[in-house]
């Protein structure tokens, strides 16, 4: 017979793009909440794979595209190309992410 462990799980947060931060689209602050590492290391391992052939662009944009948003914070609102790469994320997933939009309750 086995006996319960006394200590709780941890779980990892949901694997989407960051609501807090973000610089462009909010993957590498997702990662980073999502893997523990700082964000500052995820953007300079995109950037070198970028560097080293371009690969850290292709990856980025998928990453933007496929990864659902984190909830923004009460002070900031989403823009344009937030609304944009949201879209395109339902339409790729069939999911809705982020925000409501404008106007609905």
């Amino acid at each position: 017979m086995t006996t319960p462990s006394p200590l709780p799980v941890p779980t990892r947060p949901a694997l989407r793009r960051s609501g807090t931060d973000r610089w462009l689209g909010g993957v590498c602050g997702g990662l980073a909440e999502y893997s523990g590492i700082d964000a500052v290391l995820w953007r300079v391992g995109a950037v070198g794979l970028t560097v080293a052939g371009g690969a850290g662009v292709v990856v980025y944009l998928l990453l933007w595209v496929l990864l659902p948003s984190a909830p923004l914070p009460a002070d900031r609102s989403p823009s344009i190309l937030d609304g944009f790469v949201d879209r395109l994320h339902t339409a790729l997933t069939g999911t809705r992410s982020g925000p409501p939009p404008s106007g609905s309750v």
